[in-house]
């Protein structure tokens, strides 16, 4: 998206984005805010329960109701325990939890019981607020003991014959304590509440599952964005010394043959040898240091590509139309190891890399426009040294090399509470774009 702004507003929305303070839920994943979600969806799910089961009791006597109340509450705290140990087991974190499952469904039909149990004893002729709060404590027992229960499932058919169990099992227990067609009734209902809590539970760990793979997949890409830099790199390497290593080693061995012949050609050969490694080692400074030619534009487009697909918002304002090649070199490998550096380090979720052109300074100055990068992102958790500026000659430390030659500066370091900037400045010689409108022709925003 390409569009003119405002000096004053130059970045507004990415900046606010970037250096607004951090809650607890802003400072998770992708993958760990579906998994916290997850994680407060089920633990509602045995307090629903418990609620439900106590509002329902309210009409029935007080010495009939207490022992259902006391299952129901054995019942929500087993339940609780179970959901968090489940979720972690489906999240890889801790073994599957069989026990605490049988102990689970254990209560679940005791609980049952229990309820059935007081439905019998009820007087003879009880309101009808009776029957719903008994019938109801009985699916609910059975009800939730299957939906959470099948967490701990590994297979869809597996959760299939748990809704069977519980349903039979519901039928079979109202049979022997209630007449046919009030146990039927029981057993439909039994049926339908923990058919649709058990899909609901199958499809929330699936959702799960099939997150954190993408949050894998995106982690992979991330690291393959990072190590086909260092394949460029090295092929960098491979095509300046390929060739001159080949020359040097057939011309060394021309040289040995010509020396045992007492050839004075074979000091002309060594001569030749020593002109090609010097050349080679000029080549790989070079290359190390940046000074070959790089695309600027190509840089930036390649920045918000990679940084889009690890799931990093990025926002890319300005253009280099107009700069000239030396600077936009320089710039280009500024925007390169930021770039790898919010890949590398950090958890970002926003990106904001701006270009501009100023004015240097007074009238007559040496150079009359200045060319300013600024790359900066969030997700620094706290305020230490980025580690690619501690590494001899790599990182934010072979950038100071880079922008030296072309009388530039690099000032990077944290900013606000967890974000981080790198800044850039390369003077423009005359040959650039004027410092007349004091920025950058034809600015435009990308996100």
């Amino acid at each position: 998206m390409a569009g003119t702004e405002d000096e004053g507003s130059y970045g507004a929305t990415a900046q606010a984005a970037i250096r607004r303070p951090r809650s607890w839920w802003g400072r998770k994943g992708t993958a760990a805010k579906v998994e916290a979600y997850t994680r407060i969806s089920f633990q509602f799910f045995p307090v629903i329960q418990l609620l439900t089961a106590l509002f329902s009791l309210a009409p029935v006597p007080a010495r009939s109701a207490l022992p259902v109340a006391g299952a129901v509450l054995v019942h929500t705290a087993v339940g609780l325990r179970l959901t968090g140990q489940a979720l972690d087991w489906a999240a890889g974190r801790r073994a599957q939890p069989r026990r605490l499952l049988g102990v689970y469904v254990a209560l679940s039909f005791v609980g049952a019981a229990v309820s059935a149990f007081l439905l019998v004893t009820l007087p003879t002729d009880p309101p009808d607020a009776y029957y719903t709060a008994c019938a109801g404590t009985f699916v609910l027992f059975l009800a939730f003991g299957c939906g959470l229960g099948v967490l701990v499932l590994r297979k869809d058919r597996q959760s299939l014959v748990a809704v069977l169990v519980a349903t039979f099992g519901g039928w079979l227990l109202g049979s022997l304590l209630l007449p046919a067609p009030a146990a039927a009734a029981l057993a439909l209902s039994t049926l339908l509440s923990s058919g649709g809590l058990t899909l609901a539970s199958r499809f929330s760990v699936w959702l799960l599952h099939a997150v954190y793979e993408l949050d894998e997949a995106r982690r992979t890409r991330s690291r393959l964005a990072v190590a086909e830099e260092r394949l460029r790199f090295g092929r960098d390497l491979h095509d300046v010394l390929g060739r001159n290593l080949s020359v040097i080693a057939l011309k060394s061995e021309l040289a040995v043959q010509l020396a045992r012949r007492e050839r004075p050609e074979a000091v002309e050969q060594m001569a030749e040898v020593q002109r090609i490694a010097q050349e080679s080692q000029r080549e790989v400074r070079e290359v190390v240091r940046g000074y070959r030619e790089a695309d600027l534009y190509t840089e930036l487009l390649g920045a918000r590509g990679v940084l889009s697909a690890a799931g990093i918002t990025c926002t890319v304002t300005g253009t280099p139309t107009g700069l000239p090649r030396p600077v936009q070199a320089a710039l280009a490998w500024v925007v390169r190891e930021a770039v790898t550096n919010v890949l590398r380090h950090g958890n970002a979720a926003h990106c904001r890399i701006a270009l501009t052109v100023r004015r240097a300074g007074a009238q007559g100055s040496e150079w009359p426009a200045l060319a300013e990068l600024t790359v900066e992102n969030d997700g620094v958790p706290t305020a230490e040294p980025s580690s690619a500026e501690s590494s001899g000659g790599h990182g934010l430390a072979g950038l100071r090399e880079r922008l030296a030659a072309e009388q530039g500066t690099l000032e990077a370091g944290p900013t606000g509470a967890s974000a981080f900037r790198v800044v850039a400045r390369v003077p423009v010689p005359e040959a650039g774009p004027s410092a007349g409108g004091g920025g950058v022709p034809g600015r435009q925003e990308q996100e």
